[in-house]
């Protein structure tokens, strides 16, 4: 198991302002767990990653590995094998020996080092190029040298910094079952950097999703998307994101009724709310709504709304209209032939809807996906 404890990572530059890259960070991975760490460019991801494997120091806290402390122990102490987003290979050794370097430490029989870089460079296609140097070979290629590098390692922890970024979307998408049957079938526990939310959804067990240093939501891809934390992990998670809109809060019949424009209300009926999300309503004028797109029926219901946008993607029609001034966005499987400036009726349904408090904080989620 890896734990990592109130870690704090700050950068300090002389004639800068310190950078607080990572703030009171916690987590545990168990053993055999696939994680991936999920955010927007400069979020504290790769800070992360890079702190758990030795190549950045702790600021403040604790990391735990296997019930040995390892964030004061140089990298090659640490049993932790990294895939680097930067390859880092050595330009002397061909791809066969940049892969085999890590095993010759180990001792292992020739044969045996032979028979594990086969079937890794087997796995990540690069079986070709083994006798290839690194500077004759694609920024693909090496990527993949490097992933096939760590992953041929016997360790106790595995960091992959954006491991198939480089790639193209076909071979991807190979790469990721193979990579996730390999791991699987080996019980062996594995960090993914990424900013690709169906990278991380096809590999990950679980996802935790970074935002300005902070972990804001650390869950399954299911609970991330059926009940997320905050307004953040709500427009983050899912393709395409959650629709949010703000809306005036009054009591009416034992319920609440929310406002969001002339031609789109809702009403909540009491009993549909828990104590928490009823006393939050009771003691709002305002908050915010939520409803992923996939809730929203095209073709059907009261709201009226003047189409903007009509996408077909070939399996499903991503259609965005305006209503009362709001932009609803609406994801259905059929075709649908509304040009710009057409009037599509929409329906949208209470039950569907998340509700966020003034701090951002989710205080109701759908009836759907409430336990």
């Amino acid at each position: 198991m890896l734990e990592i404890s109130k870690v704090d990572k700050v950068y300090q530059s002389r004639g800068k302002p310190p950078v607080h890259a990572v703030r009171a960070l916690d987590m545990e991975v168990g053993k055999g767990e696939i994680v991936a760490l999920l955010g927007s460019s400069g979020c504290g991801k790769t800070s992360t990653l890079r702190m758990i494997a030795g190549f950045e120091s702790v600021t403040s806290g604790a990391i735990t590995l296997g019930r040995r402390r390892i964030d004061q122990l140089p990298p090659a102490k640490r049993r932790v094998a990294m895939a680097f987003e930067g390859y880092s290979l050595y330009p002397p050794l061909t791809v066969r020996e940049n892969i085999a370097f890590a095993l010759k430490a180990q001792q292992l029989s020739y044969a045996e080092v032979t028979r594990r870089v086969e079937a890794i460079a087997q796995l990540v296609e690069i079986a070709d190029i083994l006798d290839s140097y690194p500077r004759s070979i694609s920024g693909g290629q090496q990527q993949r040298v490097s992933l096939a590098r760590a992953l041929v390692r016997d360790a106790d922890l595995y960091l992959l910094d954006e491991p198939m970024g480089q790639l193209e979307p076909q071979l991807r998408a190979v790469l990721r079952g193979r990579i996730k049957g390999l791991l699987a079938e080996r019980g062996m526990t594995a960090i993914f950097v990424t900013h690709d939310q169906t990278e991380a959804s096809a590999l990950a067990d679980r996802i935790a999703v970074m935002e300005d240093g902070v972990l804001q939501q650390f869950a399954s891809e299911r609970e991330l998307k059926d009940h997320p934390a905050n307004l953040f992990v709500a427009s983050f998670i899912g393709e395409p994101p959650m629709n949010l809109l703000e809306t005036e809060v009054a009591q009416a019949d034992g319920g609440f009724r929310l406002s969001i424009g002339a031609d789109l209300a809702f009403n909540l009926e009491g009993q549909t709310l828990d104590a928490a999300a009823g006393r939050a309503l009771a003691q709002s004028t305002r908050l915010r709504v939520g409803i992923r797109p996939q809730k929203i029926a095209v073709g059907s219901g009261d709201v009226r709304v003047r189409v903007v946008s009509n996408q077909w993607l070939g399996d499903q029609s991503h259609v965005a209209g305006e209503c009362d001034g709001r932009l609803l966005i609406a994801v259905t499987p059929n075709k649908i032939t509304a040009r710009p400036g057409d009037i599509l009726p929409f329906a949208l349904e209470a039950r569907h809807l998340h509700l966020f408090g003034a701090d951002g904080n989710c205080i109701h989620h759908a009836e759907a996906a409430r336990p």
